[in-house]
């Protein structure tokens, strides 16, 4: 008898994710490529798109208007609204910790919807800045970031998201919200929607069975749309004389391979692949990473 759709993922998913090495599989139906990135433009924040239109190993097609992933929407104007209104969001998860809100603004989103606060830590992210900033002093902001410090710390907040036990906590029950038969748009966010919600996306779009190249291609897709905001941020800290080098910050405004790499090293050595990180550590079971991939595939 053959088996069922579920049953064939909930197989799928358990090959593909229990190694860190993509799976080997049948020539797809359609060629694989990546699908444009699908940004929003909004006025309010500049790195919001839908996860969809990604093609999978077994050529189909990870579904559009769903899943979307973004930054801090506390400065969208009435415009941005009334775009974030036509996606018919059923849910919003602000990723961001009570600093963070409290510095940048609650989400100001469409009527009817309120925010689901679900804090992953930065891991001092946001504090390490504004001590840097905030010291005005060349020589101390150096010590603190240069050198490959920066690059460094934010390797380690990469590994929070997996060691972290409440870290995994939040992702777990973003995915189950995701997953839930019937559940309308979702969109989840942090700061820069680069870094945890990078994280998040990475993992969707592998359980999706989108290859690898195009899962980074996702991730590292956040340098193209941050990279006018973040620059000016930085010229302006310069004429201010806050930073006499503000490139310093950099390595904290980018998202970088060796970044998700550190985070991937963190769930071999703790959990041997990918799909466990996701059982074991997320503590999902098979059958709603199934469900998770019957919503996510076209």
């Amino acid at each position: 008898m053959p088996l069922s759709r579920r049953a064939l993922l909930s197989t799928a998913t358990a090959t593909a994710l229990a190694s860190l090495a993509p799976p080997a599989v049948a020539a797809p139906r359609r060629r694989l490529r990546a699908s444009a990135v699908r940004h929003i433009p909004l006025q309010g924040a500049v790195n919001v798109r839908d996860l969809g239109g990604y093609l999978t190993y077994t050529g189909d097609r990870v579904r559009q208007g769903l899943v979307y992933r973004g930054d801090a929407l506390g400065k969208l104007t009435d415009a941005d609204l009334t775009t974030l209104a036509g996606l018919r969001l059923a849910t919003v998860v602000d990723f961001r910790i009570p600093l963070e809100v409290q510095s940048d603004g609650a989400d100001r989103l469409p009527g009817g919807l309120v925010p689901v606060a679900r804090p992953v830590t930065d891991n001092g992210l946001n504090a390490l800045i504004r001590a840097a900033i905030g010291s005005r002093d060349p020589v101390k902001q150096e010590e603190m970031l240069g050198g490959g410090r920066a690059a460094a710390f934010m390797e380690g907040v990469y590994r929070s998201f997996v060691t972290s036990a409440d870290n995994r906590a939040r992702f777990a029950a973003t995915i189950r919200d995701i997953a839930r038969p019937g559940g309308g748009p979702l969109l989840y966010h942090c700061t820069s929607g680069k870094d945890r919600t990078g994280w998040l996306s990475y993992l969707l779009l592998t359980v999706a069975g989108v290859p690898e190249r195009y899962a980074v291609e996702d991730f590292l897709a956040s340098n193209t749309f941050r990279a006018a905001y973040d620059a000016k941020l930085r010229e302006g800290l310069r004429q201010a004389g806050l930073m006499q080098n503000p490139d310093l910050l950099i390595p904290m405004q980018e998202v970088r391979t060796a970044y998700l790499d550190a985070a991937l090293a963190e769930v071999k050595t703790n959990y041997g692949g990918l799909f466990r990180y996701l059982t074991d550590g997320l503590g999902l079971e098979p059958r709603t990473l199934a469900e998770l991939q019957d919503r996510l595939v076209d």
